[in-house]
């Protein structure tokens, strides 16, 4: 399909993109995600995002994210993994003429209860630009995938980012400090500490005492608690997934997804970067594709 718009919609953002032509014409982004509507319908939200793009013709729109949740404007089923990834086309939700949502993906084991929305579009993407068979996608709540080709067998999160965030804006670990600074130094000790520790929980009081001791600066605490989560994390999901030296495509931003890389290379792996908007679109463009046959 040449023509359309994808839309990725978040807890707390979305971005939107009107695609003409194959090319991306106009790119749109707000911060009235699915927590944010602050009252005003969905609908409305997407009407104003759309605005103009849909004036003169019937465009299709194909939605990911959080916008399909139980919290969102419709919600979408979740697809139990595994699930070839080739399938979200065919169990896209109408939500109203010529505007779909992209289904989640669910594992229930006993041993593992997740749902992931919206990363689900960007692992197609992704398996399309040659990701590998282990891919980690970065951000508040981060997801470990594991992938068997075109099919997502397994997947795990992790709640660093939304840790490192509550650490230090609502407990004592970040009480009372200045503004923060970059300190790579700071981090790459962080990592140094967690991947090292079998638990970190004894680890995260010692982040508020070293610089009450004068032991750290107190403007480098923000990057020691990234690293120390950041580490921890990449430890536990290596022994967790028995990937010692396996290949690993870290799907994000930039700068977030360079911390991983760092991390993942001070346990031995390997690991490349792919960009999250561009495995999201290629994801999205070849969902779009599915409608037009």
């Amino acid at each position: 399909m040449s023509h359309y718009i994808a839309i990725d919609w978040g807890s707390t953002n979305l971005r939107a993109w009107h695609i003409r032509d194959g090319k991306c014409v106009d790119e749109r982004r707000s911060e009235r995600g699915v927590t944010r509507w602050s009252g005003t319908s969905p609908e409305a939200v997407f009407n104003d995002i759309t605005a103009h793009w849909l004036a003169d013709e019937a465009v299709p729109v194909v939605m990911a994210g959080m916008i399909g949740s139980n919290a969102g404007w419709v919600e979408a089923a979740y697809l139990p993994c595994p699930v070839a990834l080739d399938q979200l086309g065919s169990r896209l939700m109408p939500v109203k003429e010529n505007v779909w949502i992209v289904p989640g993906l669910s594992v229930n084991r006993p041993d593992n209860h997740n749902v992931m929305r919206g990363e689900e579009t960007q692992l197609r993407g992704a398996v399309a630009l040659g990701a590998t068979s282990l891919c980690v996608m970065p951000g508040t709540h981060a997801k470990w995938v594991q992938l068997d080709g075109q099919t997502v067998a397994d997947f795990r999160t992790v709640m660093t980012g939304e840790l490192h965030h509550l650490l230090l804006k609502q407990s004592l670990v970040g009480a009372g400090l200045p503004e923060q600074q970059a300190d790579a130094q700071a981090f790459r000790d962080g990592v140094e500490i967690g991947s090292q520790d079998v638990s970190i929980l004894s680890r995260l009081f010692e982040v508020r005492a070293s610089h009450v001791l004068g032991a750290r600066a107190k403007s480098s605490i923000s990057d020691f608690l990234s690293g120390l989560l950041i580490g921890h994390e990449v430890a536990l999901m290596q022994r967790t997934l028995e990937a010692r030296r396996e290949a690993v495509t870290v799907i994000g931003g930039s700068q977030l997804a360079e911390r991983y890389i760092n991390a993942l290379h001070h346990v031995g792996m390997q690991a490349t970067f792919l960009e999250g908007d561009s495995a999201f679109q290629h994801g999205i463009r070849s969902i779009a594709d599915e409608l037009a046959n």
